[in-house]
């Protein structure tokens, strides 16, 4: 894997981890505490906070604020200017500091452009989330999310592709452009198969 780049206008503070072939771009700031996997990318503008853990392959692009309390597994994508939230009633004469609420985000979700996730909350994986989005409340794997507030209007394959199938029932589809099988019961799509 590539070395780690980072920009000359890029701050990196002492005690970072970052993994191997990660690129930290112009004006990016990562924190002293953030744990960072391999092969990540950080764009123009971006703020990892110090209680933060994100995976490896993950792209936030920029303008993205990763607050303290937020975990992304590894393969999420941060679209630009997408928001994450820490405090629930913020007031600014009031320090809430130690009623962080933690966000997890797990593996291969999408966060749209402009879309705004409420801290509490967990992102299944590979769930899709539309750009200006406002999730505040769980969203299920493989779930494609849009609006304000953010519901349920189908689901999305790994690869990132609308499957025929309504928001909600019984049903099977595969995934146009690798052949994968899921299958919808009620409320929870999962993986069937995979083409060998």
């Amino acid at each position: 894997m590539a070395a780690t780049v980072v920009h000359d206008s890029a701050i990196v503070d002492a005690g970072a981890q970052l993994g191997e072939g990660c690129r930290v771009w112009h004006f990016a700031h990562i924190s002293a505490g953030a744990r960072i996997g391999a092969g990540c990318s950080f764009g123009q503008g971006v703020y990892v906070g110090n209680d933060v853990v994100i995976g490896d392959n993950v792209k936030v692009q920029n303008n993205v604020s990763v607050y303290d309390a937020v975990t992304l597994e590894s393969d999420v994508f941060c679209g630009p200017s997408m928001v994450f939230t820490n405090v629930h009633n913020p007031r600014s004469a009031v320090p809430r500091k130690n009623e962080y609420r933690r966000t997890l985000v797990r593996r291969g979700a999408t966060l749209g452009a402009n879309c705004t996730v409420v801290c509490g909350t967990t992102i299944g994986e590979y769930a899709f989330v539309g750009a200006g989005a406002v999730v505040s409340r769980d969203v299920p794997a493989y779930a494609l999310m849009v609006g304000v507030p953010a519901r349920r209007i189908g689901w999305m394959s790994r690869h990132g592709e609308r499957l025929a199938l309504p928001p909600s029932g019984h049903g099977e589809a595969s995934c146009p452009a690798t052949g994968e099988r899921y299958r919808l019961e009620g409320e929870r799509l999962q993986l069937c198969n995979s083409p060998t």
